[in-house]
């Protein structure tokens, strides 16, 4: 199947690590033109050389941004107009906010789970909207978690804010179809990511038994029996932005290994 993302212009935003230069990669080795973001110029200077070594594709480049100030997400997106002239795919992602109960969080904690998981990527779509427009195309895929099935344990904020994410892509996937841009959520279950291994160890305190433990219950409550690869989900990813997918739209998507059992 040919994806249709040769010399397409991709920004992927927090993608120095984890599930986000997983994609990254992934469109890289499509030879897209990629645009990596994160907050820390040394992790992603790294990434974008082990993308284009492992590739081959010498397209992919990055711009540092905080994805909770406005003025980093206008350079970024400015970044990759100048580049390539336009955005064909945009892929919003942040990192997740901090574990907790209802409880323990403040209004502080609130308020930076809103910017970071929520409102930055209205401000991201917001930027490239007007240029997927004027080429009456394009593909926006927001990552967000499970918990817009299924309610976590002890991630009140990600339980909050996520499914945000989702009431924000089916409105857009109603405003913008006339446009031919497609807006699609997916979700990761338990994947073998730097965030799952914290989120792990946090619980393994807070239940006072070993990580290995609760590594082992998660991977018993999967029915695949294994955490995922990120490679997995950055799989499902790129074919929701692709030019192969031109009728899914305003859709969440959980890749989960069959981990959440909501319908």
């Amino acid at each position: 199947m040919d994806l249709e993302l040769e010399g397409k212009s991709v920004v992927v935003t927090a993608a120095s690590k984890g599930l986000g230069k997983a994609i990254a990669m992934a469109f890289a080795k499509e030879k897209a033109h990629v645009l990596l973001s994160s907050r820390n110029e040394e992790t992603l200077e790294a990434a974008v050389s082990e993308i284009k070594m492992e590739t081959g594709n010498q397209n992919v480049d990055y711009a540092v941004c905080d994805m909770k100030k406005e003025a980093d997400i206008s350079g970024l997106i400015n970044k990759a107009v100048a580049w390539n002239g336009t955005v064909d795919v945009l892929i919003n992602n942040a990192g997740g906010p901090p574990a907790g109960s209802f409880m323990t969080m403040s209004d502080e904690d609130w308020y930076h789970a809103f910017e970071l998981n929520l409102l930055s990527f209205v401000r991201t779509t917001r930027a490239v909207v007007p240029h997927m427009k004027e080429q009456k195309s394009g593909h926006i895929v927001n990552l967000a978690s499970s918990s817009i099935k299924q309610s976590i344990d002890n991630l009140v904020l990600s339980n909050t804010m996520r499914p945000g994410i989702v009431g924000l892509a089916k409105t857009l996937a109603q405003e913008l179809s006339e446009h031919n841009i497609l807006v699609n959520t997916v979700g990761p279950g338990t994947i073998k990511t730097g965030r799952v291994q914290e989120l792990n160890e946090i619980r393994a305190e807070k239940e006072k038994v070993s990580v290995e433990e609760v590594n082992r219950k998660a991977e018993n409550s999967i029915p695949m029996g294994r955490l995922g690869r990120p490679e997995e989900f950055a799989k499902a990813v790129v074919f929701l932005a692709s030019g192969a997918n031109t009728y899914i739209t305003g859709q969440s998507l959980i890749v989960d290994g069959g981990q959440v059992k909501a319908l």
